[in-house]
């Protein structure tokens, strides 16, 4: 199967202004804050089960919008929906605090275009800690090179313009529930796993793990990524079939997206959801792991 994009020729690379990496420093260090201050709550014993509650579900809802929306239905195009669920699923990705969807689908489009090269947003030539977080203070996305078509798309263009509103009640929500400990919860620890969870598929991901399929690239499979990122860790998987709907193509690789997706289509809420192929994937399986495979 083919990669997701063709390979382009290197860009002039933007670089961002020194607001843009004020902005981007303090969506990366309140989060951090607010759990030292969590974990100082944790000690003293002012967490209740509501504040845990809260955490967990905006945890899953922002998670599995980055995952379904942001990354398998926008950026891969993995399958279609219908208009109300696809704004449903970018405001959900929106939650997590990650930018908004034209910026986020663009950088991962970029990514793919050069991956573990020299163009590529988060490198992991330049180190782990750039792989994982630094290369956010530096990069600015170039929309019209690898994602002008987001452009076109009036639904990714509303959730993009309004996505400020969205991460105000991502924050204001939990905090009307359960006060400022549903703030910080709900809210900033939410954000900062959220962060941490999704960066290690750019870090982790490329440095640590096993290899199924060949690949031009470093991409590797993470169980404990994959469980966390809600499937998305099985990076080397997605990186050798970038447009499969399902990143865990074995039974035992716990892929929580792909089993979303299956229920929706189901249901009959997405549909040409894009699967790989048996041969497909023997075509491109490295020889020491052909056994054992399965769906």
């Amino acid at each position: 199967m083919a990669r997701v994009v063709p390979a382009v020729q290197p860009q002039l690379k933007l670089e961002k202004s020194l607001s843009e990496k004020i902005v981007v420093l303090l969506i990366v260090i309140i989060p951090f804050l607010g759990t030292l201050y969590a974990m100082m709550m944790l000690w003293n014993r002012w967490v209740g089960w509501l504040d845990v509650s809260l955490m967990l579900m905006l945890y899953i809802i922002s998670g599995m919008g980055i995952t379904v929306g942001f990354h398998r239905m926008l950026t891969h195009k993995s399958f279609e929906t219908k208009p109300w669920l696809k704004r449903l699923l970018l405001i959900a990705g929106t939650l997590a605090v990650e930018g908004d969807a034209m910026t986020w689908a663009s950088t991962h489009i970029q990514h793919h275009a050069h991956s573990d090269g020299d163009d590529d947003p988060h490198s992991p030539l330049q180190g782990l800690w750039h792989s994982h977080v630094g290369w956010m203070i530096s990069h600015k996305n170039n929309i019209d090179v690898y994602g002008s078509w987001l452009k076109k798309d009036p639904d990714v263009v509303w959730v993009s313009k309004t996505w400020l509103l969205w991460v105000a009640l991502g924050l204001i929500i939990p905090t009307l529930i359960a006060g400022w400990s549903g703030l910080i919860w709900g809210g900033l620890v939410r954000i900062f796993l959220t962060h941490h969870v999704t960066w290690s598929v750019n870090s982790i991901c490329h440095t640590f793990g096993s290899r199924d399929y060949q690949t031009r690239d470093a991409s590797r499979n993470n169980f404990i990524v994959g469980v966390l990122a809600f499937g998305e860790g099985w990076h080397n998987n997605h990186h050798a079939f970038p447009r499969s709907a399902f990143h865990g193509l074995r039974w035992w690789q716990i892929d929580f997206s792909a089993y979303l997706i299956r229920g929706l289509e189901k249901l009959g809420l997405v549909w040409s959801v894009v699967r790989v192929k048996d041969e497909d994937m023997l075509r491109r399986v490295i020889p020491a792991t052909a056994e054992g495979m399965g769906d």
